[in-house]
């Protein structure tokens, strides 16, 4: 479970573009908290108070507690609107929730002890395919992250979700329930000599010439000779002397 981080906020004169324009003028970040069947709070929220935690893995799983001039607000940061030039934040969002509150978050997962794992010890690739896990649960019960252990894992095995040990009070979303959430596959060189290996015999077969066929000749064979002229034909005139 993820540790509360306090930050430090006002609340904005006016909503909408010209608001947030103030706001930034004065160096804040415009930001929304909405949510918990509240009305949305519109406030400007102080740039070092939550810059680091933005550059955290697993923010939007980091709950959050905002001071907007003496109030507090228990929130999930729920998106972030970056500046494509400066990569400065331009707007925040902000999922107001209760003690009772349901969530869906991604929970990052994390490898370890590859090092012990004699399939990539001998050249095997840890292909990940899952790295987060959607889950459902409340605000103080989400995992900073699920770990999977890889200790004396070979080439072709596959770790999956039904491995993945899930604390109490957490549900794994997935349609699949047992989907694979990484493998230790083959060295890349290896699985290219295989199909190469594989395919190297019917390459030869199909270069080979068809069984009992005669070279081609050379061409036709000449007629046997001119055809004699016909019975009763006349004999052709003599040569003039």
């Amino acid at each position: 479970m993820s540790e509360t981080t306090k930050v430090v906020a006002k609340m904005r004169d006016r909503a909408g573009k010209g608001g947030a324009r103030s706001s930034r003028r004065e160096g804040l970040i415009p930001a929304v908290i909405y949510g918990d069947k509240q009305p949305p709070v519109m406030i400007a929220v102080e740039p070092k108070s939550i810059e680091r935690e933005l550059h955290k893995e697993g923010y939007f799983n980091h709950r959050l507690q905002i001071d907007v001039e003496g109030t507090d607000y228990a929130v999930l940061p729920r998106d972030v609107q970056i500046d494509p030039v400066t990569d400065k934040p331009l707007h925040l969002d902000f999922l107001r929730i209760g003690p009772e509150s349901i969530i869906t978050v991604q929970v990052p997962v994390h490898f370890r002890n590859e090092a012990a794992a004699p399939g990539i010890k001998r050249g095997g690739v840890l292909n990940i395919v899952l790295h987060e896990i959607t889950v459902r649960t409340k605000a103080d019960k989400i995992p900073e992250y699920f770990e999977v252990d890889l200790t004396g894992l070979e080439i072709g095995h596959s770790i999956h979700l039904s491995t993945i040990s899930v604390p109490e009070g957490v549900r794994v979303v997935s349609r699949d329930k047992d989907a694979t959430v990484a493998s230790i596959a083959a060295p890349t060189v290896v699985r290219e000599q295989a199909a190469a290996d594989a395919s190297a015999p019917a390459a030869a077969e199909g270069a080979a010439p068809a069984a009992g066929a005669a070279p081609a000749a050379g061409g036709a064979a000449p007629a046997a000779g001119a055809a004699a002229p016909a019975a009763g034909g006349k004999a052709p005139a003599p040569a003039k002397k």
